[in-house]
């Protein structure tokens, strides 16, 4: 008969209320400030933010990021400086999503969008390159590819890399735009709450 009490304990949940989340048909909210696949950005001209500096992959404590800069076409240049980003590689069997190499580009090329759900098949699969990291030439949205569960409204944040700090921590930069446009999404809003302090026209 003690089977039977356990067949009572599963008939009484029943009834019970869900406290799971329906995953795939359902995802959960993600935080304003998770750190998730990495994205390449450009500017509203369609011009690629990065340019090469390395400075991503110096900074990497997992080692995980390749960086080649090259020397920019005369004739067609890729991006605004001297230089771009010739190769680019992310290997996500290493990284750890810490946001080191977002806050050490200096021009904002490389954010973290809020997608984090891989399904590997393969280990040349995690490893994702230039191509796939860059954002469209035309709408300036994220990539999809065949392995990755992108949902709407993910890709909102992608550019949004300096809400991982507040600006030096420094109430004065309440509210004052820090980030260049974006292609596809133009130039974001002031961040906002960065402390209780209120600013001088907030005062009058």
């Amino acid at each position: 008969m003690s089977y039977l009490k356990g067949f009572l304990v599963t008939f009484r949940q029943i009834f019970q209320k869900r406290v799971t989340t329906p995953y795939p048909e359902e995802k959960r909210a993600k935080p304003e400030r998770l750190h998730g696949r990495h994205v390449l950005g450009r500017y509203e001209d369609g011009m690629e933010k990065c340019i090469g500096c390395e400075l991503c992959a110096g900074v990497c404590p997992a080692n995980c990021i390749y960086v080649r800069g090259a020397d920019n076409p005369t004739d067609n240049p890729v991006s605004p400086g001297e230089r771009y980003g010739f190769v680019y590689e992310i290997n996500y069997l290493r990284c750890i999503h810490c946001d080191l190499c977002v806050e050490a580009c200096p021009t904002g090329a490389i954010t973290e969008s809020k997608m984090f759900e891989f399904s590997f098949t393969n280990r040349n699969d995690a490893i994702y390159t230039r191509e796939e990291l860059l954002v469209d030439s035309e709408s300036g949205k994220p990539k999809q590819l065949p392995w990755e569960d992108w949902r709407e409204g993910e890709d909102l944040d992608t550019s949004g890399w300096l809400r991982a700090t507040s600006p030096n921590g420094d109430a004065s930069y309440e509210g004052q735009i820090a980030w260049s446009g974006d292609l596809g999404y133009g130039i974001r809003k002031a961040e906002i709450g960065q402390s209780d302090t209120k600013t001088p026209e907030e005062e009058q």
